[in-house]
């Protein structure tokens, strides 16, 4: 998996788990990583000790990975920037990459959800803060560990420049890590925002010891509503019923990796948002995008009893199994999935 070529250089903001594993990736194959953290003391620290000493502790850097204190050190010279930072940090970023530096950039994203309050979809952010930039997501069944430790993965890259599309692809892909390409920013991006939610609910379900049965419904179910809503958003159906749609759906409800599932188990053990929250002490990505889809889903009219559900549990505090017992209690219907 690594190669003695060094190959063009990009920078990655965020320097969490998730950033962290992509920057190992990207070293590992090659390519000149910088990578930029908002946390002076944790950047100082990874300097120090060669690795991610909060996150991902046992994954050395590899020699083309350059940890940086100073934003400015990360982008001397970098066309190419991969941000991997929590939703509700997207525009900052952005804005703080305005600030820095006046040469065309090629902006690819790792990030998952919706901007809050406006619910506006990533790629609509970008649009307005770096109007001029090639844009670019990455989504998949990815876990920030796997990826480090090179176990198989695969992903799904939507760009709307077919030539960036193609030269972060050859960056991230290898014999481990696979990279199937798209034109659907959307249908992606909106995959990655509903299954943190229904994660969440998979949790739930689970921590109320409803079983097997209950937690492959809400996945088909789930898998419906995110159609319903990314093709309302002109999103591609078939989109969904990929990588970054039912792939990244299936592994965070059924993995306890996730932190959206973590949550959804501690919430159906009694414990109060704010709890479980400290407790897992990273984002849960869901917890906000849950508010902003169910605003989506009712300016579009568009269907999401399961969304709706786990919505009520996070922010109008209903009981874990009243939501559940809402859920079975409607009214029989046609399984349409449009």
């Amino acid at each position: 998996m690594k190669s003695s070529q060094t190959k063009d250089s990009l920078a990655v903001l965020g320097a969490g788990s998730w950033g962290t594993a992509l920057a190992i990736l990207l070293a590992h194959n090659g390519v000149s990583v910088r990578l930029w953290g908002r946390d002076s003391v944790a950047m100082a620290e990874m300097i120090t000790a060669g690795h991610n000493t909060r996150f991902l502790a046992n994954f050395s850097f590899p020699t083309h990975l350059q940890a940086c204190s100073h934003i400015e050190q990360a982008l001397e010279g970098i066309s190419d920037v991969l941000i991997a930072v929590p939703s509700a940090g997207f525009r900052t970023t952005l804005q703080l990459l305005a600030r820095q530096t006046r040469r065309p950039l090629r902006l690819a994203w790792a990030s998952k959800g919706l901007e809050s309050p406006t619910g506006k979809l990533l790629h609509q952010v970008a649009g307005e803060v770096l109007p001029d930039s090639p844009l670019a997501v990455i989504s998949g069944p990815t876990f920030a560990q796997e990826v480090a430790a090179q176990l198989p993965t695969a992903i799904t890259l939507a760009s709307n420049d077919a030539v960036f599309a193609h030269d972060l692809g050859a960056q991230l892909h290898n014999e481990r890590f696979r990279v199937y390409t798209s034109s659907d920013i959307i249908g992606v991006e909106v995959g990655g925002a509903v299954k943190n939610v229904l994660a969440i609910g998979a949790g739930i379900a689970d921590g109320l010891g409803f079983g097997a049965n209950t937690r492959a419904v809400l996945i088909t179910r789930g898998l419906t509503e995110m159609m319903r809503l990314g093709v309302a958003l002109g999103g591609q159906r078939d989109t969904f019923m990929g990588l970054a749609g039912l792939g990244d759906l299936v592994l965070t409800c059924t993995d306890n990796q996730s932190r959206n599932r973590r949550l959804g188990l501690a919430l159906a053990a009694g414990k109060s948002l704010s709890r479980a929250l400290a407790d897992i002490g990273q984002v849960v990505e869901g917890v906000q995008s849950a508010r902003e889809l169910v605003n989506q889903a009712q300016h579009w009219a568009v269907d999401m009893p399961i969304t709706q559900q786990v919505y009520r549990v996070l922010h109008e505090n209903l009981p874990p199994k009243a939501a559940v017992d809402a859920l079975l209690l409607r009214e029989q219907k046609s399984e349409a999935f449009r």
